[in-house]
C-alpha cells in the first residue's frame, strides 16, 4: 500500500499565499461532490428539456426531490454523526483509511437513486437520467476500490463526471453541447486546482479522478444504450 494513501492528518504547512487557499477553501465547499447527483440533474435538464416533455411537473418535481434527499441529504447527514460517533477524526477526511466507510454509506444511497430510476414502472424517465444515476453508482464503487491504494480525488472524480456526461448528452442530444462542455472543462480545471493549492492529494490523484468520473459516464451510456 503506498504512503501516499495514508499521508497523517497533520499536513505539512501550505506556503500558498493565503488569499489563494481561501478561494481553494471555497471552490471545494461550493463544488463538494455531494452535490453534483443534483447540480447536474437540473443542469440536464435545463440542457435538454425535450427529453422530459412526457414527464409531468409534478412527477419531475417529486423526481428532484428524491434525488435531493437520497443523493444529497441522507450521505451529509451520515456523513455528520460519524464525527460524534468516533468513525472519523474530522469531516476534511484528510487520510484514505477514513473515507472507507463515509465512501460504503454513499454507495448504498447512490445504489438505491440507480435502482429506483432504472426500475420505474409507467414513467418515460429519460435515458440521460439513468445513465447519470448509474455512472455515479459505479464512480462511487471505482472510488472506494481505489481508495484502498491511494487517497483519489473525489472532487476531479465528481468533476470528470460532470465532463462525461455531458459528452452523452452531446451524443444522444440534438442540442449543440460545445459551449456547456468548454464550460464544465474550465471548472474541471479550476477544481484541480484547488485541490493542489490546498494539498489535498498528490498530482496523480487528481488526474486520476478526473479519468475515473469520466469513463463511469460513457460506460454507463454503452451499458444503458
Amino acid at each position: 500500500m503506498s504512503k501516499s494513501s495514508h499521508q497523517s492528518s497533520t499536513p505539512k504547512e501550505n506556503t500558498q499565499p493565503k488569499a489563494l487557499q481561501v478561494f481553494a477553501h471555497i471552490v471545494s465547499y461550493i463544488c463538494h461532490p455531494v452535490f453534483f447527483p443534483l447540480v447536474m440533474a437540473f443542469v440536464i435538464y435545463k440542457l435538454a428539456p425535450g427529453s422530459f416533455a412526457d414527464v409531468p411537473s409534478k412527477q419531475l418535481g417529486l423526481w428532484f426531490f428524491s434525488i435531493g434527499i437520497t443523493a444529497v441529504f441522507f450521505p451529509l447527514f451520515s456523513i455528520g454523526l460519524m464525527k460524534p460517533l468516533g468513525f472519523i477524526s474530522s469531516y476534511l477526511m484528510p487520510t484514505a483509511k477514513e473515507r472507507t466507510i463515509p465512501l460504503m454509506v454513499s454507495m448504498i444511497f447512490y445504489f438505491w437513486i440507480s435502482h429506483v430510476f432504472n426500475s420505474m414502472p409507467g414513467i418515460p424517465v429519460p435515458l440521460i437520467f439513468k445513465v447519470l444515476f448509474l455512472g455515479n453508482f459505479w464512480g462511487i464503487i471505482a472510488l472506494f476500490m481505489i481508495n484502498i491504494f491511494t487517497k483519489i480525488s473525489m472532487h476531479t472524480a465528481a468533476a470528470g463526471s460532470m465532463i462525461g456526461i455531458l459528452i452523452v448528452l452531446m451524443l444522444i442530444s440534438h442540442t449543440n453541447m460545445a459551449l456547456p462542455l468548454i464550460i464544465s472543462i474550465a471548472a474541471a480545471g479550476i477544481i484541480g486546482m484547488a485541490r493542489m493549492i490546498l494539498r489535498a492529494h498528490q498530482r496523480g490523484d487528481i488526474w486520476l479522478g478526473y479519468i475515473i468520473g469520466i469513463l463511469v459516464q460513457l460506460g454507463a451510456y454503452v451499458y444503458m444504450k
